[in-house]
């Protein structure tokens, strides 16, 4: 048995089908049952439609602040991006590339290439800050959130963003992706 088959048995606590042939964590006597409890803090996943999004609110303004104590130092104060030295890349541009997309090199960041805001709060509240990832609140999230959409004019200031509002938060490349790819080897079955 591979060693990904054995974490998959140990990580799911029991039955796991790979390729057709179930594999029981009993049988191998490895793992244990999840709780329902236990389970909920791994599923925090946020759809496009904003299914997953957890209670909370947080304004523009409140963002700024949390920006400025927790992402400013990788971001830039502007949300401009920061070079490391030594390093091959610095940290992600989040602010500006509208118009860049066509070109030989586009300028990818939140405003110009994501096409969902719920994509934005997941990734915050999944990933960053960098140094202490899940740390922020809901709260925190939704503001950061609000605050980055602010910087690239996506929201107005006094946009308080919550799970009923930040699904219908419209990015302006949320139409640029292609919808149906019609190579015969991508095609998605219904």
């Amino acid at each position: 048995m591979s060693r990904r088959a054995i974490s998959l048995l140990v990580a799911c606590g029991g039955l796991v089908t790979i390729q057709g042939v179930a594999l029981s964590a009993e049988r191998y006597k490895l793992g244990q049952p999840i709780s329902p409890h236990e389970l909920a803090g791994w599923d925090i996943d946020v759809r496009p439609d904003g299914a997953g999004l957890p209670q909370g609110r947080g304004s523009v303004e409140q963002g700024r602040e949390v920006y400025a104590n927790t992402c400013a130092v990788c971001h830039g104060d502007k949300g401009e991006g920061r070079k490391v030295e030594g390093a091959v890349s610095g940290f992600d541009r989040l602010v500006g590339g509208f118009g860049t997309l066509d070109r030989p090199v586009p300028v990818l960041t939140v405003g110009s290439f994501w096409p969902y805001a719920t994509t934005l709060f997941d990734y915050i509240r999944r990933a960053m800050p960098f140094q202490a990832p899940q740390s922020l609140t809901a709260d925190e999230v939704y503001a950061v959130s609000a605050y980055v959409l602010h910087m690239n004019n996506i929201v107005p200031e006094e946009t308080t963003l919550d799970a009923h509002s930040l699904p219908k938060v419209k990015m302006p490349n949320r139409t640029g992706f292609i919808q149906d790819d019609p190579r015969p080897d991508v095609r998605s079955k219904p």
